[in-house]
């Protein structure tokens, strides 16, 4: 038995071209969703802080209106 034969880690076989330009598309691809996901989430943030802003304002009137 040779000690160091288990311990040893085989060697990957190198990728090829094409494999290796799959996968940096599917990095991009994957990278550029984030990307709009992120912008999307954003937008809509933005969205829903107006239209909370909008309900309290017409709240407060509402209050004012009743108090008075």
């Amino acid at each position: 038995m040779d000690p160091g034969a288990g311990a040893r880690k085989e060697r990957q076989k190198p990728r090829e071209p094409a494999a290796r330009l799959e996968k940096a598309k599917q990095r991009s691809a994957q990278q550029e969703l984030k990307q709009r996901q992120r912008a999307e989430i954003y937008a809509l943030n933005r969205v829903m802080t107006e239209l909370e802003q909008q309900q309290f304002d017409s709240f407060c009137k509402q209050m004012q209106a009743s108090g008075e």
